[in-house]
């Protein structure tokens, strides 16, 4: 797993926990559940499964995430025009699957996932992909106007990004027996 090489600063790493839990329940789990297929961090079917439905969603996860890897060491420099089409086409993919399990709200709650999947050198790419994966047509019309509309004009046209690790990854915590914990 790609994690910081740099010690993070404990203000970075407040904002990134606060920036975490403005997100609804279910966005928190999806994000969770989504680091947990990516990594392996731990058996996600077992974890995060609560149905078929869900279980068949983590396996078609499992399977487009397999490209994670490759998409991370690939990521172009700068403008990288000559890898614009491996890279982003295959970002734009998992991003339209991401975006189709209707547990990422908006542009924040994506980027928040994505820089933990791909790492920070992703971020120039970022709201391409999110505006490109949210205009496709399988997604329902008003659906595509709130994904779209949610992304801001400045996160849309930044003159530059950090190249600084996200710090805070969340996890599942297992509730404590508050009796046997005593």
């Amino acid at each position: 797993m790609t994690r910081t090489s740099q010690p993070a600063s404990g203000a970075m790493l407040i904002s990134e926990m606060k920036e975490f839990a403005a997100f609804s329940k279910a966005t928190q789990r999806y994000i969770r559940r989504s680091l947990d297929v990516a990594y392996g961090r731990r058996d996600a079917m077992e974890c995060w499964a609560r149905d078929e439905a869900e279980g068949s969603s983590i396996r078609a996860q499992g399977r487009l995430y397999k490209q994670l890897d490759s998409l991370r060491q690939h990521v172009p420099d700068d403008s990288g025009l000559d890898m614009i089409e491996p890279f982003l086409g295959t970002l734009i993919s998992l991003s339209a699957f991401d975006l189709g399990q209707d547990r990422l709200p908006n542009f924040a709650a994506y980027r928040f996932l994505y820089e933990r999947l791909i790492g920070a050198a992703a971020r120039p790419w970022l709201p391409s992909a999110f505006c490109a994966a949210a205009a496709l047509p399988h997604l329902h019309p008003d659906r595509r106007r709130t994904l779209l509309q949610s992304i801001s004009e400045s996160a849309a046209t930044a003159p530059g990004w950090s190249n600084r690790e996200p710090a805070f990854w969340p996890e599942w915590v297992e509730k404590v027996d508050l009796k046997t914990a005593a």
